[in-house]
């Protein structure tokens, strides 16, 4: 089985591939294409992936291209963790922002939508040709805005396209842990939108172990969400939320604590990544050594001004082993083998969701065998949840007519009915400020 893998420079690719390298069941991946843009950053993960690749037998055939055509074709799985604009872009999204008193995370608020304006015409030139040169592979996105991108991907490959994204693994194991569960036996009762969704039950054995979570002051300080947005809370909520609500919460408190950090975050993953690939042109460096030490401090520091802000402490040393990687695996194994199994993920509501159209893209449990995943009906959100949904959904909505019109107007649209933005006046800077900076952004007319 042939994987190819979009942003194959990227620093999170060994993840990918060191899930592989585990996996020894038949039909498991046997060749892996990494595309991008850069041949640099090819060289510097294709070394890493050879080292962690040393001494396993049957280890995946790993090569490398710039030609994205090459990439594509043959494909039986195509991975999208691209990002365009670099970290660089990242660093501007928010700068931008905060320089206007709004957020600029790159997935909430202004620097998510203007992430996503340069993202989908890119995302859908790829998905427009997965279509003609693979059109029997499966899109697994992990591309940034998750949701955002998958929808815009879904509109020229269907239910062919499904987008991951670690957060609600993460929420839904730590909730386990604390309640003494085990995440594999599990049922997260989950919905939303990527990076905008609730865990509203976890049901061991027929039984909701929630409410005693929520009832419990100690069990609620012991886990990360519980610190960040306090027991009372969650407690009103009735619900635990995914960390990235905590933008939306806490919105003031967090836009304070970036503004008064010495770095961004994006500014932060810039210069860090950028000694990772210069110190993999020592060919005397052990290139997957770095790799170790520069991961252990990237997962260390996420979104340390959120918990700063909130006194939530340290993350805790089980969370900082990523997830996604065994989401994609599991995805690739259950499609390809129809290992049926459950996952969260973002597809197509399909009515899932009533107050959202069908073709909307949301985040939910799935069951996922060989013919995709199909979402699990799920009980209504509160009216709170529904409005803060629909009026996301909405801000996308108008990043993809902004995306397929070139509309400037459409543009500001999508930044001034954004919870996070409190003014059309400001929306109308954020657009200048942006395509001042980023030229992916010059169709903007």
């Amino acid at each position: 089985m042939r994987l190819t893998i979009l942003g194959g420079g990227g620093f999170r690719v060994p993840l990918v591939h060191g899930a592989l390298l585990a996996d020894r069941a038949p039909g498991r991946v046997t060749r892996v294409v990494l595309h991008d843009v850069d041949a640099g950053r090819l060289r510097a993960v294709t070394r890493v992936l050879a080292e962690q690749a040393a001494g396993v037998p049957g280890a995946p055939e790993v090569s490398a291209t710039t030609d994205l055509d090459e990439a594509l074709t043959g494909a039986d799985f195509v991975f999208s963790a691209i990002r365009v604009g670099g970290l660089e872009g990242r660093a501007n999204d928010e700068r931008v922002a905060l320089a206007e008193g709004v957020l600029g995370q790159e997935t909430v608020g202004a620097g998510g939508i203007a992430y996503g304006l340069r993202t989908v015409p890119v995302a859908v030139d790829i998905a427009r040709r997965v279509a003609r040169l693979a059109p029997d592979a499966w899109v697994i996105n992990f591309t940034n805005p998750a949701g955002l991108v998958t929808e815009a991907m879904s509109h020229h490959l269907g239910d062919r396209v499904i987008g991951i994204c670690d957060s609600p693994v993460g929420l839904g194991r730590r909730i386990a842990r604390v309640l003494g569960a085990r995440p594999g036996e599990a049922w997260i009762d989950y919905v939303g939108l990527n990076h905008l969704g609730w865990v509203r039950g976890l049901r061991v054995a027929g039984r909701d172990e929630l409410p005693r979570l929520l009832a419990d002051p100690a069990l609620l300080g012991s886990f990360e969400e519980g610190r960040l947005f306090g027991a009372d809370w969650l407690r009103s909520l009735g619900a635990v939320p995914n960390e990235y609500l905590h933008y939306y919460y806490f919105n003031r408190e967090a836009v304070h604590a970036y503004q008064r950090a010495e770095r961004t975050r994006g500014a932060f993953l810039h210069d860090q990544q950028a000694r990772f690939y210069a110190g993999t042109e020592d060919p005397a460096v052990s290139a997957l050594d770095l790799w170790e030490r520069t991961r252990a401090e990237r997962e260390a520091t996420y979104m340390a001004e959120n918990r700063e802000a909130a006194g939530a402490g340290e993350r805790e040393a089980d969370d900082l082993s990523g997830g996604y990687e065994k989401v994609a695996l599991a995805l690739m194994r259950a499609i390809a083998r129809d290992e049926r199994t459950t996952l969260i993920l973002n597809v197509r509501n399909r009515g899932t969701l009533a107050a959202l159209d069908g073709d909307a893209v949301i985040e939910v449990p799935c069951l996922v065998d060989a013919n995709g995943a199909h979402p699990v009906s799920v009980d209504p959100l509160p009216d709170h949840a529904t409005g803060l949904v629909c009026a996301v959904k909405a801000v996308e909505r108008e990043v993809l007519a902004a995306a397929r019109s070139g509309s400037r107007a459409t543009a500001v649209k999508a930044f001034a009915l954004h919870p996070l933005v409190d003014s059309v006046t400001v929306a109308r800077r954020l657009v200048d400020g942006y395509t001042a900076v980023h030229p992916g952004l010059a169709y903007l007319g």
